[in-house]
Formats: C-alpha cells, sequence, structure tokens
C-alpha cells in the first residue's frame, strides 16, 4: 500500500461578481491537472498538480498548486512510475488523494469568496411525497 502526502504550495481565489449583486445560476468546471512523476527514490514519488474550478458566468476563479509525495512499498512506487511512463492514467489512490485536498482547500476558499462551492448541493422538493410510505412487517 502507498501513502500519498498532498502539499499546496501555491493558492490564487478571486472573486469577479460585484458583491452587491446576486449571484445568477452557475456553471461550475473543475479540472485537476497532474504535471509529471518525479522518482525521488526507490520507494518514493513526487507529483506536482494543478487545480483550476471555474464559474460561469465568470463568478469567481480558485486556482491550487502543490505536490503530492507518494511513499511505498518499492514494488508498488515502481509501479505507478512505470505506468505514468506508459503514459496510462494517474494510479487512482494518488489521483483521490490529491482530488480530496483539493476539494477540502477549495470549498473553504469559496466560503472565504462568498460563493457557491464547487460541490453539487442536494435539490429539496417543495411538495410533499405523493404517497405514504408502505408498512413493513418485521413479524416473520
Amino acid at each position: 500500500m502507498v501513502r500519498v502526502n498532498v502539499c499546496i504550495t501555491n493558492v490564487s481565489a478571486e472573486r469577479f461578481w460585484d458583491i452587491k449583486k446576486s449571484i445568477p445560476p452557475i456553471q461550475i468546471n473543475t479540472n485537476l491537472n497532474l504535471i509529471g512523476v518525479e522518482k525521488i527514490s526507490e520507494d518514493s514519488l513526487e507529483v506536482p498538480f494543478v487545480s483550476t474550478i471555474n464559474y460561469n458566468p465568470s463568478v469567481a476563479q480558485i486556482s491550487l498548486k502543490g505536490k503530492a509525495y507518494v511513499v511505498g512499498d518499492k514494488s508498488e512506487v515502481e509501479k505507478i512510475y512505470k505506468e505514468y511512463k506508459e503514459k496510462k492514467p494517474p494510479s487512482p489512490a494518488v489521483a483521490q488523494s490529491i482530488s480530496n485536498v483539493v476539494f477540502i482547500e477549495s470549498v473553504l476558499i469559496s466560503r472565504t469568496l462568498n460563493v457557491p462551492p464547487p460541490i453539487p448541493l442536494p435539490q429539496i422538493s417543495a411538495k410533499p411525497p405523493s404517497k405514504k410510505p408502505s408498512r413493513i412487517d418485521y413479524s416473520a
């Protein structure tokens, strides 16, 4: 099993929409780019990344840059590096670890900017359910 330590090295965020105007319906586009994979030692890799979040219309933009440090068994680290060299998709463990950190940070930054978070919010229906839930018989 590999361990992934994600370190954000640069944060850039800006709100473009006037704070006095209400925010219209928006579309949020997120993009995570793993720039490369560099071998540090036999059992560790460095994976630089850039994440951008754009709002449409242009309400705000958030950009995060950083590096993920992958440490683990020599064979597992070698497999991740070899797959990168063969231009295969990144290891799910590495991509998910980076994505989780970037996601949490971007939600906090969106709160600071007072813009909607880059997550789909649940839709709550205004009308009550059309029928009563059926009864379940637990006597059996």
